[in-house]
């Protein structure tokens, strides 16, 4: 396992070094290179690709760029980020160390979930083990807890003003971030997986995966399996290799929630022996996101989850834009109302019209993300959201099982 370690807690900078030898000393130029060729993507959400990001602020930078290593992780559905923080801390930070010299930055800020207690204090420790190798030029902030505080602008914001909130755009935190400086935002597991690629060059990462898919990645399998929990699987195996990853499915299945609440529901029957990679998923209208693959279990009514999770992400508003504070907090009480069976008398067609007025309007991407996942819902549940504008449900209603606050 090169992302989690066998052994519970955190590895020792011994047991790091051992394992994978000293922090190479590329060029910054051809560190850039090895990343762009190896095609690592992002591995917070947006899967922009790492090595075109790490290239645009090495661009901008003289000498006084930032790098913020996001550990926010305010996904309820994932465990990833703060798994691999707790367990390879020295992994991470050698991704940031490699960023910061391939970006010439002088200053490195892990901003780090203030729920993630263990992630916390491993990556504490570890800091202080690498005192020489940062040279004081590293600090960990603590990122409030919400889901749009670990948006990269949201998160600069908070490190520049104490508000988790994102931000109008551009600019963008790689033009203007931390100070007014170039700023490379980057995810904690695609700062791992750098450091991987740095030392063992693109090819090792081009060797691994299935099919037409490259490279590996952390995925956090939840709901109705048997083993939940944080596996590292290779990019193109197929849902039913997570299942089997996570102890195999526990009972009937009625729908699986691909790449967190910004992802979208999938038929699991139509997914089942298809990859899990950010190509092909894209092609299939599906996102892999942040690596969250939840299993309905068939007795929860997916209108009843989707209304609990919609109702949760317009309580996670930033309030910054009409959109935002209104529209999404009507069609989350329309939501609400249906999943409750005691609709209003045209809740369901006002949700569809409102779902498709909403994107793009908002201050940030926030309704957006959150009226895609309502538009995969009443695809896949579609039957099920009818039924509940008739005040009936087609499902045996237990209490919804997505995890939210």
């Amino acid at each position: 396992m090169e992302l989690i370690p066998l052994a519970p807690g955190a590895e020792s900078l011994a047991a790091h070094r051992q394992r994978l030898g000293p922090l190479p000393t590329l060029p910054s130029g051809q560190l850039i290179a090895e990343l762009e060729a190896s095609g690592l993507l992002g591995r917070g959400g947006a899967g922009f690709p790492v090595g075109r990001k790490w290239r645009a602020v090495a661009e901008r930078s003289s000498g006084g760029a930032v790098v913020l290593a996001n550990g926010a992780e305010g996904e309820p559905l994932s465990l990833k980020d703060r798994t691999l923080m707790a367990g390879r801390p020295h992994l991470v930070i050698d991704g940031a160390l490699l960023a910061a010299r391939a970006v010439a930055a002088d200053n490195i800020i892990f901003y780090v979930g203030g729920e993630h207690r263990a992630a916390q204090a491993a990556l504490r420790d570890a800091l202080a083990e690498r005192s020489r190798d940062l040279q004081g030029g590293a600090r960990i902030a603590t990122a409030p807890g919400g889901y749009v505080s670990g948006e990269e602008s949201a998160a600069v914001h908070f490190v520049n003003a104490g508000d988790a909130r994102p931000t109008t755009i551009p600019p963008r935190p790689f033009e203007r971030g931390v100070g007014g400086r170039p700023t490379l935002v980057q995810n904690v597991e695609s700062l791992a997986l750098a450091a991987l690629i740095a030392r063992r060059g693109h090819a090792w990462y081009q060797g691994l995966g299935h099919g037409q898919a490259r490279g590996l990645g952390l995925v956090t399998v939840s709901g109705a399996v048997n083993h939940a929990g944080v596996r590292e699987v290779e990019f193109g195996s197929t849902l039913g290799d997570a299942a089997a990853a996570a102890g195999g499915v526990s009972g009937d299945v009625g729908a699986v929630l691909l790449g967190g609440y910004f992802g979208g529901w999938a038929d699991v029957d139509q997914q089942w022996g298809l990859p899990l990679d950010a190509h092909s998923m894209r092609a299939r209208g599906l996102a892999l996101g942040c690596g969250v693959v939840h299993f309905l279990p068939a007795q929860t009514c997916g209108v009843e989850a989707t209304a609990r999770i919609m109702t949760y992400l317009a309580s996670q508003s930033a309030r910054q834009c009409g959109p935002c504070v209104f529209g999404l907090a009507a069609i989350a009480g329309a939501t609400q109302r249906l999943g409750a069976r005691s609709p209003k008398a045209d809740d369901l067609e006002r949700i569809a019209r409102w779902s498709g007025q909403l994107t793009g309007r908002g201050a940030c991407r926030h309704p957006d993300g959150a009226v895609a996942l309502l538009q995969s819902a009443m695809h896949v549940f579609a039957d099920d959201f009818a039924a509940h504008q008739r005040r009936r449900c087609l499902t045996t209603s237990v209490p919804a099982r997505v995890a939210v606050a």
